[in-house]
C-alpha cells in the first residue's frame, strides 16, 4: 500500500510539472503572437508600438501625430475586417482634425460616382442607413458597416469633406480578365488620364501575389497588373483632384500603401508634395524597415 501510495504521488507530480510546462509553452506561444517581428532580424515588438521608418526608432503618439500634421496627404493603412486598426485611424484622424479642421478624409471605400451622396453626410443630410442604401455599400464593397460606423459619424459630427477615391468596382476585374481594350466605352470614361506601370519594385510586389494565386479567368499577368494600376492611379488621381490647399487623411487597404507604390508614390508624381504612410502591422505578424513611413503595431 505505501509503495502504491509512493507511485500515486510520484504520478501526480510529473503531471503537475507536465501542466506547468505546458503552461509555459502557452504563455510563450501567446507572447509571441502578441508582438511583431522585424523581417530578418531577431527584433519583435509589441502591440502599441510605433516606429519611425526606415531606421526602426520607437516614437510616441504625440510625436507621430506632430510630423503628420505638416504632411499635406497622410495615408493610413488597414486590414478591412480589423477593429483595431479602424480604432487607431480613427484616433490619427481626430488628433489631426483637432489641429487641422479644415482637414478632408479620402475613402478607397467609396467610388467616384458616389461624390454627391458623400456631400451630403457629411452635411447631415443622410442617415448611416440611407447612406448605407444609396451607396450600394453591401454590394460594392461588403464589409461590415459598423466597422467603419464610428469613422463616418466623426466625419459627419465634424462636418468634414468625405471625398470617394475610388474607380467603380466592376471596372478593375474587366481589366484583369480582358485587358484594357476589353472596356466599354462608357467605363473608359473612368479611366485615370496617366497610368504608370513602369514601377520594377511595384510590378514585382503584384507579380508575388498573382503567382501565390490560381485566380479563375485571370491567366495574363499584364492584364491583371494593369488593372492594378488602374485601381492605385485613378484613387491618386482623385486625391490630386479633391485636395486643394488643405491636409487629407487617406484611408485605404494595406495593400495601397505598402512600400508606397501603390497610391502615394502615385500621388507624390501628380503634385510634387509630400505623403506619409502609417503602415498597421497586427502582433503575430511581419514586417520591413521599408513597409512605410511608420508602422503601428495592433493587438490581433
Amino acid at each position: 500500500m505505501q509503495v502504491y501510495r509512493k507511485q500515486i504521488k510520484r504520478r501526480n507530480a510529473l503531471r503537475v510539472v507536465s501542466l506547468l510546462l505546458a503552461a509555459a509553452f502557452v504563455t510563450g506561444c501567446m507572447q509571441t503572437r502578441m508582438q511583431a517581428r522585424l523581417k530578418d532580424s531577431d527584433r519583435s515588438f509589441a502591440a502599441g508600438s510605433i516606429l519611425s521608418l526606415p531606421d526602426g526608432r520607437p516614437i510616441d503618439f504625440d510625436t507621430l501625430v506632430a510630423e503628420l500634421a505638416e504632411t499635406p496627404v497622410v495615408f493610413v493603412g488597414e486590414s478591412h475586417t480589423s477593429r483595431s486598426h479602424h480604432a487607431i485611424q480613427l484616433k490619427i484622424l481626430t488628433a489631426l482634425a483637432d489641429l487641422r479642421p479644415e482637414i478632408s478624409v479620402g475613402m478607397e471605400m467609396f467610388d467616384v460616382d458616389y461624390q454627391p451622396l458623400l456631400d451630403r453626410w457629411s452635411a447631415g443630410e443622410l442617415s448611416l442607413e440611407q447612406l448605407v442604401e444609396a451607396t450600394h455599400w453591401y454590394a460594392n464593397w461588403r464589409y461590415d458597416i459598423t466597422l467603419y460606423e464610428e469613422l463616418l459619424t466623426f466625419v459627419k459630427d465634424r462636418k468634414l469633406r468625405l471625398v470617394a477615391l475610388n474607380i467603380p468596382p466592376h471596372i478593375p476585374p474587366k481589366i484583369s480578365t480582358g485587358g484594357l481594350d476589353s472596356l466599354l466605352p462608357s467605363e473608359k470614361s473612368y479611366l485615370p488620364r496617366r497610368l504608370d506601370t513602369s514601377d520594377s519594385r511595384h510590378r514585382e510586389w503584384v507579380e508575388r501575389i498573382f503567382r501565390q494565386h490560381n485566380l479563375r479567368g485571370r491567366k495574363k499577368f499584364d492584364y491583371f497588373y494593369a488593372a492594378q494600376c488602374v485601381w492605385e492611379d485613378k484613387m491618386a488621381e482623385s486625391i490630386v483632384a479633391s485636395l486643394g490647399s488643405g491636409q487629407m487623411v487617406v484611408l485605404a487597404g494595406n495593400g495601397h500603401i505598402i512600400r508606397k507604390f501603390g497610391i502615394p508614390d502615385r500621388v507624390s508624381g501628380r503634385n510634387g508634395l509630400e505623403t506619409r504612410t502609417v503602415y498597421l502591422v497586427t502582433a503575430g505578424s511581419t514586417f520591413t524597415l521599408a513597409d512605410g513611413d511608420y508602422v503601428w503595431v495592433t493587438p490581433r
